[in-house]
């Protein structure tokens, strides 16, 4: 068995947290095209929208490579604002046994939180994939200020 981990990223963001949480849930395929140079590619698979059970694709930039995610939508909570995403395929999955995203959201704040299970010991934390993430929530936050 390998080594468990959580990362969390709270940021503030002006646009204020609750917008954050209804364009995630509402409008998460225009990530890509907002934020083109961190994300490639946004597709739901299954389902119609961004609900339990639904499943997504994406492709995005990590340390200059393309990279390939796919994920099911476990739980969506509107009280805690928040959306818990299992990846079941891609790249991250190389590394990490198990690999889960929660998006949640407070007023005036995102809070990303990456929980995983890493295959090794010595395989790295993910960071490179959390800056990644970091970036497309300043591109969100700019093109909900715009509007």
């Amino acid at each position: 068995m390998g080594l468990k981990g959580k990362l969390i990223a709270s940021v503030e963001v002006k646009c204020g947290g609750f917008l954050m949480h209804d364009f995630l849930h509402n409008n998460s395929h225009h990530v890509a095209i907002i934020s083109p140079r961190h994300m490639n590619h946004y597709q739901i698979q299954e389902g119609e929208s961004v609900k339990v059970g639904s499943i997504v694709s994406l492709s995005y930039n990590e340390a200059g490579q393309k990279k390939f995610m796919k994920q099911v939508i476990e739980d969506i909570d509107p009280k805690k604002k928040s959306i818990r995403w299992k990846v079941i395929e891609g790249d991250v999955l190389e590394i990490y046994s198990s690999f889960t995203i929660v998006t949640s959201h407070e007023p005036q704040w995102t809070i990303w939180t990456f929980e995983y299970e890493k295959k090794t010991e010595d395989i790295p934390e993910p960071l490179g994939l959390l800056g990644n993430i970091l970036n497309v929530i300043k591109d969100m936050e700019g093109h909900l200020l715009k509007n």
